[in-house]
């Protein structure tokens, strides 16, 4: 037990979403909350009291709001949860021994059922873990069966026994599959209602509605009656009685009914004045509109911490600031809460941007070619509201098929591939990243600092399954054929058309694409008409040879085309097989009938995406295939690594950042430990320093077992060297050892400057590259290439985020473009990939389980044709940071 309290722990400190979408605060009790304790208990009914404390306890003595407020944050911990400055629920354990708490919980009774026990369960075993804590126990009525299933449902391993009159239970908090599963379920529905609050608002009001044409304000009430918002409006301005026609009110206090949605279009140093209002109001979330928080420099961060702070602690979450708004074109809602003059078409598609000063020319984009939205969100600085959140909304959303995403930063990568990855099994989802792959931070985003390179930004997309486009028009592209047509089965396409030209180069883009023509082009002549269309059509239709169909139309003299778009929308209706069309050089009418007129490009019949030029139609279909073959291939699965010692290995880092707390490079021993603790045998070395020493090292590790050695330089300036100057292979006996030491110290120098090192001599193999890096924004990472000057120069590794699968793994060594040199290349004999592949999962074990390991290279690892040897391996330990996807819900802060 501790005699000594330590410093209050802010780390545990967060903002975390409640089941019904709302937000509260959840912290560290201090004894500064006794007035607060006294409150909270006396809103408590009798009957919660009698559930806790097993006996009448009307009041706390002035004793027991002491013992329950000052705590020591190790033995005794308690958390409450903060909704304004209300305390609303409490939860605590105390140490009863070395590595068992009793635990227990008291919600206030109007706020019981919104999921405060497992939140508050959560954050006490996160807290517990850091402490020693491997158990928690706890008694409680056998009526209190809510609290009972508040254990019994947070995936742990619970145990009970009755006895005199007493529910006992205990379970383990260590993480398991089961309860990391069931914290993440929590998250992703309590975040999609968050989201759902903000866009399905019964009533909307705008604070700073201007009556002013054409100001922030007035624009905002003015679109929401355009769209024809189907709740009651509230402009809020105090010095006008009407704002477009709809009376305004003077203040949010004032407004004479319920409130779900605020916007604000209020000046930023008011934005703090107006948030505690609209909490007394009731609002359920913000769309903050206004300039002058994040990207206006220092002041503004603090502007915009304080607003996401007063919103959350409020039960509200933020859209912005600095955004367009947000949109949803559902009839029974119909809301434009945004600064866009134009609602796009009702469609299957969700759309998420970050960009506020882009929106406008995005929706206005969406409407021209007529692609039709779901709902959109502009999330400006992106202070609260993420493309996180979003997805959880679409996962689930029946009124959503595909999701895009418009991605100027990512503040949670290592979140945003599970999401994302969850998400794509079931919806395509399209993502356009702007500085291409690097994490380049527009002004006004919080995005922690990363040392990750960009390609591992793309490797996360495809880990994920998001379909990665360079551009919005791609993105746009792509789009029209995921929500229009179905899945390719396949990579094999038919090109049909009237030019024997565009035929060859359509079939030319496909295959560059990937593709795999089926067949020649089919040239069906420049008087081609309508029937001629149809009656080639049916072949490829038909044909299961054939997945995919690009149909093209090149202009005549007298033909408009009209009734060639009409005979192929029509025939493709009636096949599932995703057909694409160019109309070259003319535009693309909404053969449809509807009032829009003609476009740059468009729709057939509002369901064949037609493209300006053939290398558009197969870059869209190319990436539909691509997301089909990975949706059909299966995430695989985390397999059980046998031979992992997870917690000898924990034992050791510990005790080397106790001895040191500042960590830095390990030791070969202690290297060597860590990893036999994860089932990966290092060839033991021996540094020595002269000629007595390597010749002791060979006769131990060699000579004596009849096996050669190897004598080479390590220092990190000797790296690579591409004449392998710096090492000496085949050293059979002393003699031989003499020799090459003579020749080491006129290559590589002094052996206390080159680091000579002894080892024994290793089998053959394919020389690899393996590492690990415990990223500040990504968290672990694991890469791979081959070994050697070109690999580093090129930059040809392959990069997943742990935990990794089967497929990942699979898919990661494949990704390497000097992969055939281990696969058989020319002939040779294959490498063993099964053991290199085993070796990628131990590796994504341990940094997946210690955050302390900042850097880990294993190199070179020589894969044979049988099994591999892990010939060098460095790594380096560091504090750890706090991961952004613990093991507790919490908000990014």
């Amino acid at each position: 037990m501790t005699d000594l309290a330590p410093a209050y722990p802010a780390h545990w400190e967060a903002d975390v979403v409640l089941s019904d979408g709302a937000t509260a605060h959840v912290r560290p009790i201090t004894p500064e909350d006794a007035d607060r304790m006294v409150a909270f208990y006396a809103r408590v009914s009798d009957r919660s009291k009698y559930y806790r404390f097993f006996a009448p306890y009307p009041e706390l003595s002035d004793r027991d709001v002491h013992r329950f407020t000052h705590v020591d944050h190790v033995d005794r911990v308690a958390f409450i949860v903060l909704v304004g400055d209300e305390m609303i629920g409490v939860g605590r354990y105390d140490r009863v021994d070395a590595t068992d708490a009793e635990v227990a919980f008291l919600i206030e009774d109007a706020h019981q059922g919104r999921g405060l026990g497992s939140v508050l369960l959560e954050h006490l075993a996160q807290a517990g873990r850091e402490h020693g804590i491997r158990r928690f126990v706890a008694d409680t009525l056998p009526n209190n069966r809510r609290m009972i299933q508040v254990f019994q449902d947070a995936g742990y391993t619970v145990h009970n026994a009755f006895e005199e009159g007493v529910v006992h239970l205990e379970f383990p908090i260590d993480p398991t599959e089961s309860s990391v599963k069931v914290m993440r379920s929590r998250e992703h529905r309590a975040e999609a209602a968050s989201v759902a609050r903000l866009l399905t608002p019964r009533s909307v009001a705008v604070v700073g509605a201007g009556r002013r044409r054409g100001s922030v304000g007035h624009t905002v009430v003015r679109n929401l009656l355009m769209a024809g918002f189907t709740g009651p409006i509230y402009p809020v301005n105090p010095h006008a009685v009407a704002v477009a026609g709809v009376p305004a009110y003077p203040d949010v206090d004032a407004l004479p009914g319920d409130v779900d949605l605020a916007v604000l279009a209020v000046s930023a140093d008011v934005v703090p004045d107006v948030v505690p209002a609209c909490a007394r109001k009731g609002v359920h979330g913000l769309v903050v509109v206004s300039r002058g928080f994040a990207e206006s420099g220092a002041e503004g961060w603090q502007r915009q911490r304080e607003l996401v702070r007063l919103a959350r602690s409020n039960g509200m979450r933020v859209v912005g600031p600095n955004c367009l708004g947000v949109l949803n074109t559902d009839p029974e809602v119909s809301l434009n809460a945004s600064l866009s003059p134009q609602t796009p078409l009702r469609g299957r598609s969700g759309f998420f941007s970050q960009s506020g000063a882009l929106g406008i020319a995005l929706v206005d984009q969406m409407v021209r070619r007529g692609l039709g939205l779901s709902t959109f969100v502009s999330a400006g600085n992106r202070a609260d509201v993420s493309g996180n959140d979003l997805m959880q909304y679409w996962a689930d959303d029946e009124a959503t098929d595909v999701v895009l995403l418009y991605l100027e930063s990512i503040g949670n990568p290592r979140k945003f591939s599970r999401v994302a990855r969850g998400l794509a099994r079931r919806k395509p989802v399209v993502a356009v990243k702007t500085g291409g792959s690097a994490q380049r931070v527009p002004l006004g985003h919080a995005v922690q600092p990363t040392d990750a390179p960009p390609e591992a930004i793309e490797a996360m997309f495809r880990q994920s399954g998001v379909i990665s486009v360079e551009t919005l028009a791609e993105m746009f592209d792509v789009a029209e054929v995921l929500a229009h047509q179905p899945l390719p089965g396949g990579p094999r396409v038919a090109v049909v058309g009237n030019s024997d030209a565009l035929g060859l180069l359509t079939a030319a883009a496909a295959q560059a694409r990937g593709l795999v023509l089926a067949g020649d082009p089919v040239d069906l002549g420049p008087e081609a008409g309508a029937a001629d269309y149809e009656r080639a059509l049916a072949g490829p239709l038909a044909d299961p040879g054939v997945d995919s169909i690009v149909v093209l139309f090149a202009p005549t003299l007298g033909s408009t085309g009209e009734d060639v778009a009409r005979v192929i929308a029509e025939v493709a209706r009636r096949r599932a097989r995703p057909v694409v069309t160019t109309f070259l050089g003319r535009a693309v009418a909404a053969w449809d009938g509807d009032a829009q007129g003609p476009r740059d490009f468009g729709m057939l019949a509002g369901t064949v995406p037609a493209f300006p030029t053939p290398e558009e139609a197969v870059r869209a279909l190319a990436h539909a295939t691509t997301y089909a073959s990975w949706r059909a291939a299966g995430s695989g699965e985390v397999p059980r690594v046998e031979g992992i010692d997870a917690k000898a290995a924990g034992r050791l880092v510990h005790a080397r950042l106790e001895s040191t707390p500042g960590g830095g490079d390990l030791d070969g021993a202690d290297v060597h430990a860590l990893l036999e603790a994860y089932g990966v045998p290092v060839l033991p070395l021996r540094l020595v320093e002269d000629l007595d020493e390597a010749l002791a090292a060979g006769s131990d590790l060699g000579w004596v077992h009849g096996e050669e050695v190897v004598l080479k330089a390590t220092a990190e300036h000797l790296r690579y060297q591409p004449d392998l100057s710096d090492v000496w292979r085949s050293i059979s006996g002393p003699d031989s050892m003499r020799a090459a030491w003579a020749r080491l110290l006129e290559s590589a120098g002094p052996p206390e400057v080159a680091r000579y090192v002894v080892q024994p001599m290793a089998p053959s193999g394919v020389p690899v590259e393996v590492r690990g890096i415990e990223d500040p924004s990504f968290g672990p990472l694991v890469s791979v290439g081959l070994a050697g000057v070109p690999t580093v120069l090129l930059g040809d590794r392959a990069w997943r985020i742990p935990p990794l699968t089967d497929v990942d793994v699979h898919n990661m060594i494949r990704e390497v473009r000097a992969a055939p040199l281990l696969l058989g290349w020319r002939g040779r004999a294959a490498a063993d990939v099964d053991a290199l592949e085993d070796l990628l999962h131990r590796v994504s074990c341990l940094t997946d389980d210690l955050p302390e390991v900042s850097a880990l290279t294993l190199e070179p690892v020589l894969v044979g044709t049988s099994g591999l040897t892990v010939v060098g391996a460095r790594m380096r330990l560091s504090p750890p940071q706090s991961r952004s996807d613990w093991f507790t819900r919490r908000l990014r802060p």
